[in-house]
Protein backbone atom coordinates (compact mmCIF):
# COMPACT_ATOMS: atom_id res chain seq x y z
CA UNK A 1 0.00 0.00 0.00
CA UNK A 2 1.42 3.37 -0.98
CA UNK A 3 2.23 6.06 1.58
CA UNK A 4 -0.26 8.96 1.03
CA UNK A 5 2.13 11.45 2.67
CA UNK A 6 5.03 10.70 0.34
CA UNK A 7 6.05 13.55 -2.02
CA UNK A 8 5.76 12.47 -5.64
CA UNK A 9 8.88 12.91 -7.79
CA UNK A 10 9.04 16.07 -9.92
CA UNK A 11 8.07 15.51 -13.50
CA UNK A 12 10.99 15.40 -15.92
CA UNK A 13 11.16 18.47 -18.20
CA UNK A 14 9.94 17.93 -21.70
CA UNK A 15 12.85 17.96 -24.14
CA UNK A 16 11.60 20.16 -26.97
CA UNK A 17 14.87 20.48 -28.80
CA UNK A 18 14.42 24.26 -29.04
CA UNK A 19 16.76 26.95 -27.70
CA UNK A 20 15.58 29.04 -24.77
CA UNK A 21 13.93 32.40 -25.42
CA UNK A 22 16.07 34.13 -22.80
CA UNK A 23 16.56 37.78 -21.84
CA UNK A 24 19.14 38.27 -24.59
CA UNK A 25 16.64 37.23 -27.25
CA UNK A 26 13.95 39.43 -25.74
CA UNK A 27 16.33 42.39 -25.95
CA UNK A 28 17.01 41.38 -29.56
CA UNK A 29 13.27 41.53 -30.24
CA UNK A 30 13.05 45.05 -28.80
CA UNK A 31 16.09 46.28 -30.74
CA UNK A 32 14.82 44.91 -34.04
CA UNK A 33 11.34 46.35 -33.54
CA UNK A 34 13.04 49.71 -32.96
CA UNK A 35 14.86 49.17 -36.25
CA UNK A 36 11.44 48.71 -37.89
CA UNK A 37 12.04 45.07 -38.79
CA UNK A 38 8.83 43.20 -39.59
CA UNK A 39 7.55 40.54 -37.16
CA UNK A 40 7.64 37.98 -39.96
CA UNK A 41 11.33 38.60 -40.71
CA UNK A 42 12.16 38.44 -37.00
CA UNK A 43 10.23 35.21 -36.57
CA UNK A 44 12.08 33.68 -39.51
CA UNK A 45 15.47 34.63 -38.03
CA UNK A 46 14.58 33.29 -34.59
CA UNK A 47 13.23 30.04 -36.01
CA UNK A 48 16.38 29.58 -38.08
CA UNK A 49 18.41 30.11 -34.88
CA UNK A 50 16.63 27.16 -33.26
CA UNK A 51 13.91 28.86 -31.19
CA UNK A 52 10.34 27.64 -30.94
CA UNK A 53 8.13 29.69 -33.31
CA UNK A 54 5.14 28.98 -31.04
CA UNK A 55 6.99 30.83 -28.26
CA UNK A 56 8.56 33.53 -30.41
CA UNK A 57 5.44 34.81 -32.15
CA UNK A 58 3.57 35.81 -28.94
CA UNK A 59 6.83 37.22 -27.50
CA UNK A 60 7.20 39.56 -30.48
CA UNK A 61 3.58 40.62 -30.17
CA UNK A 62 3.89 41.19 -26.41
CA UNK A 63 7.03 43.33 -26.82
CA UNK A 64 5.16 45.80 -28.99
CA UNK A 65 2.92 46.57 -26.01
CA UNK A 66 5.51 46.37 -23.24
CA UNK A 67 5.62 49.64 -21.18
CA UNK A 68 9.43 49.80 -21.28
CA UNK A 69 9.41 49.32 -25.05
CA UNK A 70 6.78 52.05 -25.47
CA UNK A 71 9.02 54.41 -23.49
CA UNK A 72 11.88 53.54 -25.84
CA UNK A 73 9.62 54.38 -28.80
CA UNK A 74 9.12 57.90 -27.40
CA UNK A 75 12.85 58.44 -27.08
CA UNK A 76 13.26 57.10 -30.61
CA UNK A 77 10.88 59.77 -31.89
CA UNK A 78 13.04 62.47 -30.29
CA UNK A 79 16.18 60.96 -31.81
CA UNK A 80 14.51 60.73 -35.23
CA UNK A 81 13.73 64.44 -35.10
CA UNK A 82 17.39 65.27 -34.44
CA UNK A 83 18.47 62.97 -37.28
CA UNK A 84 16.10 64.75 -39.67
CA UNK A 85 17.33 68.18 -38.52
CA UNK A 86 21.00 67.41 -39.21
CA UNK A 87 20.12 65.68 -42.50
CA UNK A 88 18.33 68.80 -43.70
CA UNK A 89 21.25 71.00 -42.67
CA UNK A 90 23.54 68.72 -44.66
CA UNK A 91 21.30 69.05 -47.72
CA UNK A 92 21.66 72.82 -47.51
CA UNK A 93 25.45 72.57 -47.38
CA UNK A 94 25.48 70.30 -50.41
CA UNK A 95 23.66 72.91 -52.48
CA UNK A 96 27.12 74.44 -52.87
CA UNK A 97 28.41 73.03 -56.20
CA UNK A 98 31.92 72.92 -54.70
CA UNK A 99 30.86 71.08 -51.55
CA UNK A 100 32.59 67.83 -52.57
CA UNK A 101 35.89 69.56 -53.29
CA UNK A 102 38.58 70.01 -50.61
CA UNK A 103 40.30 73.31 -51.36
CA UNK A 104 44.06 73.75 -51.42
CA UNK A 105 44.93 77.32 -50.47
CA UNK A 106 47.79 79.57 -49.39
CA UNK A 107 47.95 82.93 -47.63
CA UNK A 108 44.41 82.69 -46.26
CA UNK A 109 43.65 85.83 -44.20
CA UNK A 110 43.05 85.06 -40.54
CA UNK A 111 39.49 86.43 -40.54
CA UNK A 112 38.52 84.38 -43.58
CA UNK A 113 40.13 81.24 -42.18
CA UNK A 114 38.20 81.53 -38.92
CA UNK A 115 34.91 82.35 -40.63
CA UNK A 116 35.03 79.86 -43.48
CA UNK A 117 36.91 76.89 -42.05
CA UNK A 118 36.77 77.05 -38.24
CA UNK A 119 33.31 78.49 -37.62
CA UNK A 120 32.08 77.36 -41.03
CA UNK A 121 33.43 73.85 -40.28
CA UNK A 122 35.08 72.95 -43.59
CA UNK A 123 38.28 70.94 -44.12
CA UNK A 124 40.98 72.68 -46.12
CA UNK A 125 44.56 71.95 -47.20
CA UNK A 126 46.97 74.84 -46.53
CA UNK A 127 49.94 74.71 -48.87
CA UNK A 128 52.21 77.29 -47.21
CA UNK A 129 52.19 76.52 -43.46
CA UNK A 130 55.53 74.67 -43.52
CA UNK A 131 57.27 76.91 -46.06
CA UNK A 132 60.07 77.90 -43.62
CA UNK A 133 60.17 74.75 -41.49
CA UNK A 134 63.63 73.14 -41.21
CA UNK A 135 61.75 69.83 -40.84
CA UNK A 136 60.73 69.98 -44.49
CA UNK A 137 64.36 69.96 -45.56
CA UNK A 138 65.81 67.78 -42.81
CA UNK A 139 63.41 65.04 -41.78
CA UNK A 140 63.72 61.61 -43.31
CA UNK A 141 63.79 58.05 -41.98
CA UNK A 142 67.59 58.17 -42.16
CA UNK A 143 67.65 61.42 -40.17
CA UNK A 144 65.49 59.86 -37.48
CA UNK A 145 67.85 56.94 -37.30
CA UNK A 146 70.97 59.09 -37.04
CA UNK A 147 69.70 61.56 -34.46
CA UNK A 148 67.28 59.50 -32.37
CA UNK A 149 67.87 55.86 -33.25
CA UNK A 150 69.18 55.03 -29.76
CA UNK A 151 65.92 56.08 -28.11
CA UNK A 152 62.98 53.80 -27.45
CA UNK A 153 59.57 54.55 -28.93
CA UNK A 154 56.14 53.05 -28.53
CA UNK A 155 54.57 51.76 -31.72
CA UNK A 156 51.46 49.86 -32.71
CA UNK A 157 52.29 46.42 -34.03
CA UNK A 158 50.51 43.25 -35.20
CA UNK A 159 47.59 45.30 -36.48
CA UNK A 160 46.88 43.24 -39.59
CA UNK A 161 45.42 40.31 -37.64
CA UNK A 162 42.94 42.48 -35.75
CA UNK A 163 40.03 44.06 -37.67
CA UNK A 164 39.50 46.43 -34.72
CA UNK A 165 43.14 47.41 -34.29
CA UNK A 166 42.39 51.08 -33.69
CA UNK A 167 39.74 50.42 -31.04
CA UNK A 168 42.12 47.91 -29.47
CA UNK A 169 45.23 50.04 -29.92
CA UNK A 170 46.38 49.55 -26.32
CA UNK A 171 46.65 45.82 -27.01
CA UNK A 172 49.01 46.54 -29.90
CA UNK A 173 51.49 48.76 -28.05
CA UNK A 174 55.09 47.59 -28.30
CA UNK A 175 58.36 49.26 -27.32
CA UNK A 176 61.31 49.23 -29.69
CA UNK A 177 64.44 51.19 -30.50
CA UNK A 178 63.67 53.84 -33.09
CA UNK A 179 66.63 52.68 -35.22
CA UNK A 180 65.14 49.18 -35.37
CA UNK A 181 61.75 50.56 -36.32
CA UNK A 182 63.24 52.72 -39.10
CA UNK A 183 64.95 49.63 -40.52
CA UNK A 184 61.70 47.68 -40.28
CA UNK A 185 59.77 50.37 -42.14
CA UNK A 186 62.33 50.73 -44.91
CA UNK A 187 62.67 46.97 -45.43
CA UNK A 188 59.08 45.89 -44.95
CA UNK A 189 57.37 47.45 -47.93
CA UNK A 190 53.70 48.42 -48.00
CA UNK A 191 51.85 47.26 -44.88
CA UNK A 192 49.38 48.29 -42.22
CA UNK A 193 50.90 45.95 -39.63
CA UNK A 194 52.95 48.52 -37.72
CA UNK A 195 52.83 52.28 -37.25
CA UNK A 196 54.24 54.93 -34.94
CA UNK A 197 51.19 57.08 -34.19
CA UNK A 198 50.31 60.12 -32.12
CA UNK A 199 49.58 57.87 -29.14
CA UNK A 200 53.33 57.47 -28.74
CA UNK A 201 53.53 61.04 -27.29
CA UNK A 202 57.27 61.00 -27.97
CA UNK A 203 57.42 64.77 -28.46
CA UNK A 204 56.82 65.25 -24.73
CA UNK A 205 60.14 63.53 -23.99
CA UNK A 206 63.31 65.67 -23.70
CA UNK A 207 65.28 63.38 -26.00
CA UNK A 208 63.02 64.26 -28.92
CA UNK A 209 62.95 68.02 -28.25
CA UNK A 210 65.16 68.74 -31.31
CA UNK A 211 62.25 67.68 -33.52
CA UNK A 212 60.23 70.62 -32.18
CA UNK A 213 63.18 72.91 -32.97
CA UNK A 214 62.67 71.90 -36.62
CA UNK A 215 59.18 73.45 -36.66
CA UNK A 216 59.23 76.99 -38.01
CA UNK A 217 56.57 79.69 -38.14
CA UNK A 218 53.08 78.61 -37.16
CA UNK A 219 49.89 80.03 -38.68
CA UNK A 220 48.29 83.13 -37.17
CA UNK A 221 45.45 81.01 -35.81
CA UNK A 222 47.83 79.02 -33.56
CA UNK A 223 49.30 79.74 -30.10
CA UNK A 224 53.05 78.97 -30.37
CA UNK A 225 53.46 78.79 -26.58
CA UNK A 226 51.27 75.68 -26.50
CA UNK A 227 53.05 73.78 -29.29
CA UNK A 228 55.23 71.50 -27.13
CA UNK A 229 52.28 69.98 -25.31
CA UNK A 230 49.84 70.00 -28.22
CA UNK A 231 51.92 68.34 -30.93
CA UNK A 232 52.23 64.76 -32.18
CA UNK A 233 54.51 62.82 -34.49
CA UNK A 234 53.63 60.07 -36.99
CA UNK A 235 55.93 57.70 -38.88
CA UNK A 236 55.14 54.55 -40.83
CA UNK A 237 55.28 52.67 -44.10
CA UNK A 238 53.10 53.05 -47.15
CA UNK A 239 49.86 51.18 -46.54
CA UNK A 240 49.07 52.33 -43.01
CA UNK A 241 45.40 53.14 -42.52
CA UNK A 242 43.82 55.12 -39.71
CA UNK A 243 40.21 53.86 -39.80
CA UNK A 244 37.14 56.06 -39.99
CA UNK A 245 36.72 58.07 -36.78
CA UNK A 246 36.35 61.64 -35.54
CA UNK A 247 38.55 63.62 -33.17
CA UNK A 248 37.19 65.62 -30.25
CA UNK A 249 39.05 68.83 -31.10
CA UNK A 250 40.32 70.74 -34.12
CA UNK A 251 43.85 70.15 -35.38
CA UNK A 252 46.34 70.62 -38.19
CA UNK A 253 48.28 67.74 -39.72
CA UNK A 254 51.37 68.62 -41.77
CA UNK A 255 52.81 66.12 -44.22
CA UNK A 256 56.63 66.26 -44.12
CA UNK A 257 57.67 63.13 -46.05
CA UNK A 258 55.44 61.10 -48.37
CA UNK A 259 51.79 61.50 -49.30
CA UNK A 260 48.59 60.67 -47.48
CA UNK A 261 45.07 60.28 -48.76
CA UNK A 262 42.46 61.93 -46.55
CA UNK A 263 38.75 61.22 -46.84
CA UNK A 264 36.23 63.27 -44.89
CA UNK A 265 32.55 62.96 -43.97
CA UNK A 266 30.57 65.75 -42.34
CA UNK A 267 29.64 65.35 -38.65
CA UNK A 268 26.06 66.07 -39.75
CA UNK A 269 26.12 62.64 -41.40
CA UNK A 270 27.01 60.79 -38.21
CA UNK A 271 23.62 58.93 -38.24
CA UNK A 272 24.75 57.23 -41.47
CA UNK A 273 27.99 55.86 -40.01
CA UNK A 274 26.85 53.34 -37.37
CA UNK A 275 28.76 55.07 -34.58
CA UNK A 276 27.93 52.64 -31.78
CA UNK A 277 31.22 52.83 -29.87
CA UNK A 278 33.15 55.93 -28.78
CA UNK A 279 34.46 57.94 -31.77
CA UNK A 280 34.70 55.06 -34.23
CA UNK A 281 32.71 53.94 -37.25
CA UNK A 282 32.85 50.32 -38.48
CA UNK A 283 32.50 51.52 -42.09
CA UNK A 284 35.62 50.87 -44.16
CA UNK A 285 35.77 53.48 -46.92
CA UNK A 286 37.95 51.18 -49.02
CA UNK A 287 35.44 48.32 -48.89
CA UNK A 288 32.08 49.51 -47.54
CA UNK A 289 29.72 46.65 -46.69
CA UNK A 290 26.32 48.01 -47.72
CA UNK A 291 24.57 44.83 -46.60
CA UNK A 292 25.64 45.55 -43.03
CA UNK A 293 25.73 49.35 -43.33
CA UNK A 294 23.10 50.32 -45.93
CA UNK A 295 22.69 53.89 -44.64
CA UNK A 296 26.28 54.65 -45.61
CA UNK A 297 25.21 54.75 -49.27
CA UNK A 298 23.68 58.17 -48.50
CA UNK A 299 26.93 59.67 -47.16
CA UNK A 300 29.01 62.19 -49.13
CA UNK A 301 32.75 61.52 -48.98
CA UNK A 302 35.31 64.28 -49.65
CA UNK A 303 38.65 63.02 -50.95
CA UNK A 304 42.07 64.69 -51.24
CA UNK A 305 45.73 63.63 -51.48
CA UNK A 306 48.04 65.69 -49.26
CA UNK A 307 51.56 66.23 -50.56
CA UNK A 308 54.79 66.91 -48.62
CA UNK A 309 54.73 70.43 -47.21
CA UNK A 310 50.92 70.60 -47.14
CA UNK A 311 48.80 70.89 -44.02
CA UNK A 312 45.29 69.56 -43.46
CA UNK A 313 43.02 71.60 -41.22
CA UNK A 314 40.59 69.18 -39.58
CA UNK A 315 37.44 70.96 -38.38
CA UNK A 316 35.58 69.89 -35.28
CA UNK A 317 33.91 66.49 -35.40
CA UNK A 318 34.60 65.69 -39.07
CA UNK A 319 34.93 61.98 -39.74
CA UNK A 320 38.09 60.98 -41.55
CA UNK A 321 39.99 57.94 -42.78
CA UNK A 322 43.67 58.43 -43.61
CA UNK A 323 45.85 56.18 -45.77
CA UNK A 324 49.60 56.54 -46.34
CA UNK A 325 50.54 56.27 -50.01
CA UNK A 326 54.28 56.33 -49.30
CA UNK A 327 56.66 55.97 -46.38
CA UNK A 328 55.37 58.87 -44.32
CA UNK A 329 56.49 61.34 -41.66
CA UNK A 330 53.85 63.73 -40.36
CA UNK A 331 53.49 66.35 -37.65
CA UNK A 332 50.15 67.32 -36.13
CA UNK A 333 49.30 70.15 -33.75
CA UNK A 334 46.13 71.26 -31.98
CA UNK A 335 47.26 74.54 -30.40
CA UNK A 336 44.50 76.42 -32.21
CA UNK A 337 44.08 79.87 -30.63
CA UNK A 338 40.29 79.59 -30.32
CA UNK A 339 38.29 77.47 -27.85
CA UNK A 340 39.36 73.93 -28.66
CA UNK A 341 37.96 71.77 -25.88
CA UNK A 342 34.64 70.06 -26.56
CA UNK A 343 32.58 67.31 -24.96
CA UNK A 344 31.01 64.48 -26.93
CA UNK A 345 28.52 62.07 -25.37
CA UNK A 346 29.93 58.99 -27.05
CA UNK A 347 28.06 55.66 -27.09
CA UNK A 348 29.69 52.53 -25.69
CA UNK A 349 27.58 49.82 -27.30
CA UNK A 350 29.66 46.69 -27.89
CA UNK A 351 26.97 44.14 -28.76
CA UNK A 352 25.08 45.75 -31.63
Amino acid sequence: MSNPSAIPPAPRPIETGFRSLDAGWRQWIAENLLRHCTPDSMLATMTQAGLDPAECEPAIEAMAHDPAFLAARKLQQLQSKLVSVVANQQKLLELDPLYGHVEKRSRVPLGEFLEKYVIGSRPVVLTDVARDWPALRRWSPQDLRERFGHLDVEIQSERSADPNYEVNKLDHQRRTRLADFVDRVLAGGETNDYYLTANNEMLSRPGFAPLLDDIGTLPDFCDPSQLARRASFWFGPAGTVTPLHHDTLMLCHTQIVGRKRWRFISPLQTPLLYNHFEVYSPVNLDQPDLDRHPLFSQATVLDVVVEPGETVFLPLGWWHQVSALDVSLSFSFSNIAVPNHYTFDNPRITNW
